[in-house]
C-alpha cells in the first residue's frame, strides 16, 4: 500500500506496525510522534529559517509505501559482488537484502539485524534508543520516529575489537518509493570498530527521499570510527538526523563525504556525557548542478575534560549551495572541555553560494572553544601561477581544491582519504557515484597508502627529535 507524505496520517501509522507485528508500546510511541510531527515547523530555529532549503522536499512527491521491491540496481552489482566476504547488512529499499555475518564474530555476541528482528530479539535495547529520541526537538525526528519503515540495528559487545569494518549499504528501490530508516549503533563498553555507511539511489524521474534516523549509543572507554558516504542520484533527496551519546572516555571519529542528491539535510549531534568523552567530525561536501546541502552540527558538553571537533569543508561549482550551521554547547559542569568548530567553503563560479553560521553558548570558566567561517572564491592569482606552471585551468582548480582539502584529510585513514579523493574526482568527471575497486580507485588507495605512512614518520621524526 502506497502513501505520499502530504497525506501521511494514523491509518498509514497502524499499517506500518501491523505489518511488522510491534508491541502495543511501540504503535502509541509511533502514534505520539505523528501528532508531533503535525504541528512542528520545518525549522525550529527562526535563525535558521530564512536560510534553508527543506522545502525542496515535496511531500506530493514523497511515495511511502510497508514494502518496496528489493531489486538490485544494475550499477551496485560489481560493489555487491565486492562485499561478498566482508562484514555487511545491505538494504534494498524498505528490504534488508543480506546479512553477512561471520560465525566467528556472532559467537562472540556481534549482532547485525532488521530493526523489525532488533524489536523482537533486542527490545530493550531498541526501546532504550526510542525513548532517548526526543521527537519535539526536530520536524524530521517525529517523523521518523512515527513512520519508520525499515533499519539496521547493529550490537558490537563489551571488549570486542572488530579488525574489519561493518559495511552498511543502502539503496532506494527501483519503484520510485522512498524509505524511512532507523539505525541503531551500540558499541558496548571497551569495543572498538569501524563502520562505512554508503548511501545509493537509482536514477528516476521522480522525486525519492531516504530520510534516516540514526541513534549511535558509545559506553565507557569504546572507540567507534565511522564513515558516511552518500552518492545518490541528483532527483533524490536525503534527511539525515544524527544523534550521538559518548559515556566516560568514550570516543569517535566521523567522516563524511556528501556527494549525491538534490538536496542532502544533515543534522548532527554529540552528546558527551561521560568525563575524557571526545568527537571528531569531518565533512567533506562538493556540489555542482543546483545541488543544495543543508548542514547543522552540534556538540553538547555535558562532563568536564571533553573534547569536541567540527571541521567542515565545501567545494560548489555551478549554482550549487552549501549552509553550515554549527553550535558548541559547553553546560555549566564541563569545565577543562576544549572545543572547536569550523565550516569553510571555496566557490568555483559566480553562481555557487555559501552561507555559514557557527555559534558558541558557554555556560561555565575554565574551557578552551573557538569557532570560524569562511566562503571565499577561488583565487585567480593562484590559478595564473599554476597555468605558468603548465597546468591547464582545470588542472589548477583541482590542485588548489587538493590544497584546500590537504588539512582535513590528514585526520583520515588513508583508506577513507582515498574514497573521498576517489569521489571527487568521479564527480569532476560525471561519471557515476560508486566505490567499485577498479584500477583508478587502486591508484588513489596506493597514493594515499604511501602519504598515510609518510605522515605517520614525519610526526614520529618531530616526536623524538
Amino acid at each position: 500500500m502506497s502513501q505520499e507524505l502530504s497525506k501521511l496520517n494514523v491509518s498509514h501509522i497502524e499499517d506500518i506496525s501491523s505489518s511488522q507485528n510491534e508491541p502495543d508500546w511501540l504503535k502509541e510511541y509511533r502514534k505520539n510522534s505523528l501528532s508531533i510531527y503535525d504541528e512542528l515547523p520545518i525549522e525550529m530555529s527562526p535563525l535558521y529559517n530564512k536560510y534553508t532549503d527543506a522545502k525542496k522536499m515535496d511531500p506530493d512527491k514523497v511515495s511511502l509505501s510497508t514494502s518496496t521491491t528489493d531489486t538490485v540496481p544494475k550499477f551496485l552489482e560489481k560493489r555487491l559482488g565486492e562485499l561478498e566476504n566482508e562484514i555487511c547488512i545491505i538494504q534494498i529499499g524498505t528490504n534488508i537484502f543480506k546479512i553477512n555475518l561471520p560465525d566467528e564474530l556472532k559467537s562472540k555476541g556481534l549482532i547485525i539485524s532488521s530493526i523489525s528482528d532488533a524489536i523482537q530479539n533486542n527490545s530493550e535495547l531498541v526501546k532504550k534508543s526510542l525513548e532517548a529520541s526526543n521527537s519535539k526537538d526536530d520536524k524530521f525526528t517525529a517523523l521518523n520516529n512515527a513512520a519508520f519503515n525499515s533499519g539496521i540495528f547493529v550490537h558490537i559487545p563489551r571488549n570486542l575489537v572488530i579488525e574489519k569494518p561493518i559495511h552498511m549499504l543502502i539503496c532506494l528501490s527501483d519503484d520510485g518509493h522512498s524509505t524511512i530508516s532507523r539505525n541503531i549503533i551500540f558499541a558496548d563498553e571497551s569495543s572498538k570498530a569501524t563502520i562505512v555507511q554508503e548511501l545509493y539511489s537509482p536514477q528516476t524521474e521522480t522525486q525519492q527521499a531516504y530520510l534516516e534516523l540514526l541513534n549511535t549509543n558509545i559506553a565507557a572507554n569504546a572507540q567507534l570510527d565511522v564513515t558516511t558516504l552518500q552518492m545518490m542520484d541528483q532527483h533524490a533527496v536525503t534527511f539525515s538526523t544524527r544523534h550521538t551519546d559518548l559515556a566516560q572516555d568514550a570516543k569517535v571519529n566521523w567522516y563524511s563525504g556528501l556527494f549525491g542528491s538534490m538536496l542532502s539535510r544533515y543534522k548532527t549531534e554529540y552528546f558527551l556525557n561521560g568525563s575524557g568523552a571526545s568527537s571528531n567530525d569531518s565533512e567533506v561536501i562538493f556540489g555542482n548542478n543546483e545541488q543544495s546541502f543543508d548542514i547543522q552540527t552540534n556538540v553538547i558538553h555535558e562532563s568536564p575534560s571533553t573534547e569536541g571537533r567540527v571541521v567542515e569543508k565545501s567545494i560548489l561549482r555551478n549554482k550549487s549551495k552549501s549552509l553550515f550551521k554549527g553550535m558548541i554547547r559547553i553546560k555549566e559542569n564541563a569545565t577543562k572541555s576544549n572545543s572547536f568548530l569550523s565550516g569553510r567553503s571555496i566557490l568555483l563560479d559566480k553562481d555557487a553560494k555559501s552561507d555559514a553560521i557557527p555559534g558558541l553558548e558557554i555556560f561555565t570558566n575554565d574551557v578552551k572553544a573557538t569557532h570560524s567561517a569562511s566562503v571565499a572564491q577561488i583565487d585567480e592569482e593562484q590559478i595564473f601561477y599554476l597555468k605558468t606552471r603548465c597546468l591547464s585551468h582545470e588542472e589548477a582548480e583541482r590542485t588548489i581544491v587538493e590544497g584546500f582539502l590537504e588539512p582535513l584529510s590528514r585526520k583520515m585513514s588513508f583508506q577513507v582519504r582515498a574514497w573521498i579523493a576517489y569521489l571527487i574526482e568521479s564527480k569532476w568527471e560525471n561519471k557515476e557515484l560508486t566505490i567499485n575497486t577498479d584500477e583508478e580507485l587502486a591508484k588513489f588507495v596506493e597514493i594515499e597508502e604511501t602519504r598515510y605512512n609518510e605522515d605517520a614518520e614525519i610526526e614520529q621524526h618531530y616526536k623524538y627529535r
